[in-house]
C-alpha cells in the first residue's frame, strides 16, 4: 500500500510538472456541476491543414466543447460552433475570435453566458497534439459516409469506417469545406475522434501496456495548456468524464441554433445564430444530470 501511494504521488507530481498554465478563468460564482471547457487551437503549428501566418494572421479557437459532470446522473460533451454569433463589449464577432481579440477570460465568460454554468477548468489543445495522441495508442477507428479528397485539410477518405492514424484523424477533425453541413459536421467528427480516443485509451490493451501509457501521457501533456488552477487530478477527472459522456449512457451533440447562415448588420459575415431559450433548458438539464442519454442540438 505504501509503495502504491508513493507511486501515485510521484505520478501526480510528474504530471503537474509537465503542465503549462495560463490565466483563463472568470470570476463567476461556482455552480453545482463540474465543467471543463476544451479548446482546440488552429494556431499554425506545422501540421497538415494549418495554413500559414500570411493566410490567417494570429490564431482562432477552432473547436469549443463543454464537458459536464453533474453531481449525479448523465455526463455530457457539447460542441459550440466556432462561428457562433456573440457580442463582447458592444462589438459583434464570431466566438472563435474572442480569445484573440479580448482574451481567454472573455471567451470563458461567453461560454458561461451560453451555458449558465461556471467553467471550472479550461484545457487548450494544439491540434498537433491530436496527431501525437492517436499515434501513441496505435490509431483509432473512425466512420464517415462520404468519400472526400479535401485539399484544405489534407483528408483523403473513402466512404465507410477505417482505421485512422494520427495524421488522418487530425485531417478528419479539421475538414469542413467538403462537408455539406460545414462546421456543424466538423464538430460532430471532432466528437467522434474524442470518443474513439477515450474508448481506446481506456481499454485493457492500452492500460496494461506501460510503454503505450507512457507514450500517451507524454503526447497528451506536451500538447496542453491549462488554466491557472487545473492540476493532475482535474485532468484525471476530465478523462473519466470524457469516457462517461461519449459512452452509451452519455449525452453528446451541439448547442441548439436558429440559423447556421445568419448575417449580422455589423458585416462580420455568415454566423451561427444560437437559440438562447433552448440552450438554457438544455444546460439546466445537463447540469442537473437529468437529460436522457443520446444526441442533442441542431435546429
Amino acid at each position: 500500500m505504501v509503495i502504491l501511494l508513493i507511486a501515485v504521488f510521484g505520478l501526480v507530481h510528474w504530471v503537474d510538472g509537465q503542465l503549462t498554465h495560463k490565466n483563463m478563468l472568470s470570476s463567476m460564482t461556482n455552480t453545482p456541476a463540474t465543467t471543463w471547457l476544451i479548446l482546440g487551437s488552429d494556431e499554425r503549428d506545422g501540421t497538415a491543414g494549418t495554413g500559414t501566418e500570411q493566410d490567417v494572421p494570429g490564431s482562432r479557437t477552432d473547436s469549443i466543447l463543454v464537458l459536464t459532470r453533474p453531481k449525479s446522473g448523465t455526463s455530457s460533451l457539447i460542441s459550440i460552433p466556432r462561428d457562433s454569433y456573440v457580442t463582447v463589449d458592444g462589438q459583434d464577432m464570431k466566438i472563435n475570435a474572442v480569445a484573440t481579440l479580448k482574451g481567454y477570460s472573455a471567451l470563458v465568460t461567453q461560454v458561461e453566458s451560453i451555458t449558465g454554468m461556471k467553467i471550472d477548468h479550461v484545457v487548450q489543445i494544439g491540434f498537433g497534439g491530436v496527431e501525437k495522441v492517436v499515434d501513441a495508442i496505435g490509431g483509432v477507428e473512425l466512420c464517415y459516409d462520404r468519400t472526400v479528397n479535401d485539399a484544405n485539410s489534407g483528408l483523403v477518405w473513402e466512404a465507410g469506417c477505417h482505421q485512422a492514424d494520427g495524421g488522418t484523424a487530425l485531417a478528419f477533425s479539421r475538414m469542413r469545406y467538403s462537408d455539406p453541413t460545414g462546421d456543424i459536421g466538423r464538430a460532430a467528427r471532432q466528437r467522434q475522434v474524442i470518443a474513439a480516443v477515450a474508448k481506446k485509451a481506456g481499454s485493457p490493451a492500452v492500460l496494461t501496456n506501460p510503454s503505450t501509457v507512457s507514450k500517451l501521457m507524454k503526447a497528451g501533456l506536451s500538447s496542453l495548456t491549462v488554466d491557472e488552477k487545473t492540476g493532475a487530478f482535474d485532468l484525471f477527472g476530465m478523462a473519466t468524464a470524457f469516457k462517461a459522456a461519449t459512452g452509451t449512457k452519455g449525452v453528446t451533440g451541439s448547442v441548439y441554433y436558429k440559423s447556421s447562415d445568419y448575417y449580422p448588420k455589423s458585416g462580420i459575415g455568415s454566423t451561427v445564430l444560437l437559440d438562447d431559450s433552448r440552450n438554457t433548458e438544455l444546460f439546466d438539464q445537463l447540469e442537473a444530470g437529468t437529460h436522457d442519454a443520446g444526441t442533442v442540438g441542431g435546429m
